[in-house]
């Protein structure tokens, strides 16, 4: 069956995550230290060990990122003294500062001219674990639909979020194909779900897991062939 349907991963697919993260992390930072005070600068690791309670008292919070990461911040203003409301409130403000960091980033140079051209044959969509949004990224022009994991708590490799996608695609799993960096989380993920996968491994990584992905390839300009050739082979 032709591929009718190109659902993406973002963070390290579309864009490289690790910078901006560390990016946004200091400007959360900084935004405590001068609006916060009695937390100021806290220690990543100070935050990572809230996290960690968190979720091991309520671990449906795990794929809600942006939840959990209020709730952490908000646990952490608390227990710095902050009452309940100006701590809310703090938590709230602060986690803004750090969303509109978040998406300081910088798009792969190939990713628009190639949406573009896929978006004239496909349907496309984003099926991501993360909480960037395409919205706010000047792309959702691009995509019918866009899958966060926050968004009804299920998280890749579960099934369940491509199914979902495939749903919202108005296809089979047959007519699908996945497009994601992490081997376990794109790639087995969609393969369990039905779907075809391509790794996207711009550094050559060693593929180490049993099952091959579908395809791998090092840019996303390699796409539109690549389905070209798949859906020429189909009919």
């Amino acid at each position: 069956m032709t591929i009718q349907l190109i659902t993406f991963d973002l963070d390290d697919t579309l864009w490289d995550t690790a910078p901006v993260i560390v990016s946004a992390e200091a400007v959360l930072r900084e935004w405590l230290t001068e609006h916060a005070p009695k937390l100021g600068a806290v220690a990543v690791e100070h935050l990572w060990a809230i996290r960690e309670r968190i979720i091991n008292s309520e671990p449906g919070l795990k794929y809600r990122i942006s939840a959990l990461r209020r709730r952490v911040l908000f646990q952490a203003l608390e227990e710095a003294g902050y009452a309940r409301a100006e701590a809310t409130d703090l938590a709230e403000r602060s986690f803004e500062v750090f969303l509109h960091a978040r998406h300081q980033l910088e798009i792969f140079p190939e990713v628009q001219p190639t949406l573009e051209v896929l978006a004239n044959h496909y349907a496309l969509g984003v099926v991501t674990n993360g909480n960037a949004d395409v919205r706010r990224l000047g792309l959702a022009d691009y995509f019918k639909f866009a899958l966060c994991a926050e968004d009804i708590g299920i998280a890749k490799p579960d099934a369940r979020l491509f199914h979902e996608a495939l749903q919202r695609g108005g296809v089979t799993a047959r007519a699908a194909v996945h497009i994601g960096d992490h081997p376990g989380d794109d790639i087995a993920g969609a393969q369990q779900a039905g779907l075809r996968a391509i790794w996207f491994n711009p550094a050559g990584k060693i593929w180490e897991a049993e099952r091959l992905p579908d395809a791998e390839i090092r840019s996303l300009t390699e796409l539109p062939a690549l389905l070209a050739l798949w859906n020429s082979n189909s009919i």
